[in-house]
């Protein structure tokens, strides 16, 4: 199987995915080509990018919990009217099985 040629989906430089790196995903069962140059792949792993940096970089807003009263942030701006939970009281009402919107997270 050859080298290929592969696009970054983060900074769009190509990359070689090379044969013995084909051979490497094909003995994990990777399915799927990686989408990521390796140094993309790096800094995401480092933190330096993807989901971690969006959620530190994620607007809190500060509310009082529905339940206990308690000062507390949330990642979201509160819906009016509806109850927001504190982390503490979020998990307590999910361990007793119930639960904001049939289940969706909401705290």
């Amino acid at each position: 199987m050859p080298d290929e040629t592969l696009v970054c989906r983060d900074c769009g430089a190509s990359f070689i995915f090379s044969e013995g790196e084909q051979q490497f995903f094909r003995e994990r069962g990777y399915e799927n080509k990686p989408s990521r140059c390796p140094d993309c792949r790096h800094a995401r792993r480092e933190g330096g990018g993807g989901q971690r940096s969006a959620r530190a970089d994620r607007q809190m807003t500060d509310v009082q919990c529905t339940s206990c009263g308690k000062d507390t942030q949330v990642p979201f701006v509160p819906t009016p009217g509806r109850p927001v939970l504190c982390p503490e009281c979020f998990a307590q009402q999910r361990a007793s099985g119930g639960g904001a919107r049939g289940g969706q997270r909401r705290w």
